[in-house]
């Protein structure tokens, strides 16, 4: 399957006839990109978790963005947790987590290791691109001059370029190659390399961005307009609370206008819409402007699993269940619906301030291990839940697996009186309790 790939026009870079592909980092980003580039390339998945190396071997994708027969078809794909793997590769993406600390700045710890890592084997004719999310030149001013210390010049013995990643984890209709790819490159001949690369693989197209800086800033804006609208649902919700309205009937209603746009209030976690901005917050910080409205959209939403366990608690009292001997259940811990991923779940907020107020506290989420749960959020996961058991029943996450088993489950947990918060309105009008 060894293919030679052309990025057109004459070069002073010497790209290799025959491409060999590394991607580091095997999570909901780097997986999906080896299985696709391993249909015409020789590919590594590299990673430094070598359980979850072993377990794709086996076959298993605890992310569930890859079945176990496309892993064990991946013929032309090696999975690595050994940085020597790579040494023969000569296409190099990075795809590594770009998370946000305690005090919400850019946790660029991964990335700088990573191309360290890739800076012990560059050799001239290599190519680099990064995937993961950073803020307008990290690529160039963080990751250049790494990549330099190998004794090889960007532009001009090694190519360099960016193509954010855009992939939506659980979505089962925008997978990899059904979504346009942003790409770009230092120079006109890496734009052209990277963009003729991903062409191999993106059905839906390319779109070469004016420069790296541009493509890093796309990025972080796609993700930051999505926060800024749903915090504005969010406030919404808020308000139609305080004026006793059903926030799901005022949207339904409103959304009949042509250009109303059908966003909604929930909770706001995972590793994009809720990291993001930040990473735009803290370099238009450093430029010399405060973004207001950014900041403003991301207190609002990192308020909300607050806000929604207070209501709880008020609503139960209204209902005549006493709060500090109640038996409750939370459906869900991801931070989004059909997906295992767990990362800044905004659900452990309803979690931790529900623990210390209410009699018991439960917590059902099919999709993820109790043990992977422990260890990234702190809290233990309950089994399968008992009928005729619990005062209050909130839907946080409506996986599919809630939603088949219908409002009528949902009333079988419960004891009268009882409370269901449905969060996302996900069983309305079936569930007639109080929602966002």
């Amino acid at each position: 399957m060894n293919q030679t790939i052309n990025g057109g026009g004459a070069s002073s870079l010497q790209f290799p006839a025959q491409l060999r592909i590394c991607v580091v980092g095997m999570g909901y980003v780097g997986l999906p990109l080896a299985l696709a580039f391993q249909q015409h390339y020789p590919v590594v998945g590299f990673d430094i978790n070598a359980q979850r190396i072993e377990e794709l071997r086996a076959g298993i994708d605890l992310t569930r963005e890859a079945t176990s027969a496309e892993l064990q078809s991946a013929n032309n794909l090696l999975f690595s947790a050994a940085a020597e793997d790579i040494a023969q590769c000569n296409v190099y993406i990075v795809t590594v987590p770009t998370p946000i600390d305690l005090s919400h700045q850019p946790d660029l710890g991964a990335i700088i290791s990573a191309t360290e890592l890739i800076a012990g084997y560059l050799q001239a004719g290599d190519t680099v691109i990064y995937e993961s999310t950073v803020y307008p030149g990290v690529t160039q001013e963080l990751c250049q001059p790494l990549l330099e210390q190998s004794g090889h010049k960007a532009g001009k013995d090694f190519a360099l370029g960016y193509s954010p990643e855009r992939i939506n984890p659980a979505d089962k209709d925008r997978k990899l190659k059904n979504i346009m790819k942003i790409t770009s490159g230092l120079t006109h001949e890496c734009a052209e390399f990277v963009d003729a690369l991903y062409s191999k693989i993106i059905v839906a197209g390319t779109f070469k961005a004016a420069s790296i800086r541009t493509a890093e800033m796309a990025k972080v804006v796609e993700n930051a307009q999505r926060d800024v609208n749903i915090a504005l649902m969010n406030e919404l919700a808020i308000i139609c609370d305080h004026m006793d309205l059903r926030t799901y009937e005022v949207l339904e209603a409103a959304g009949t206008k042509w250009n109303f746009l059908p966003f909604k209030p929930g909770l706001v976690g995972g590793h994009c819409i809720g990291v993001d901005p930040y990473y735009l917050i803290h370099k238009s910080q450093r430029v010399g402007h405060h973004p207001d409205l950014i900041i403003s959209g991301r207190r609002i939403n990192n308020s909300m699993g607050t806000y929604i366990a207070r209501k709880v608690t008020r609503m139960m009292t209204q209902r005549d269940i006493e709060v500090t001997k109640a038996n409750v259940l939370i459906l869900g811990i991801t931070f989004k619906e059909n997906c295992p991923d767990l990362r800044n779940s905004k659900v452990v907020d309803i979690h931790r301030y529900l623990v210390s107020m209410v009699g018991t506290i439960d917590v059902y989420d099919p999709l993820v291990r109790s043990a992977d749960s422990e260890h990234e959020l702190g809290v233990s996961l309950a089994g399968e839940p008992p009928q005729n058991h619990y005062d209050c029943v909130i839907m946080a996450v409506p996986h599919d697996e809630f939603l088949q088993r219908g409002a009528d489950w949902v009333r079988s947990l419960c004891r009268q009186p009882c409370l269901v918060y449905d969060i996302k309105s996900a069983l309305v009008p079936a569930l007639v309790d109080k929602t966002l």
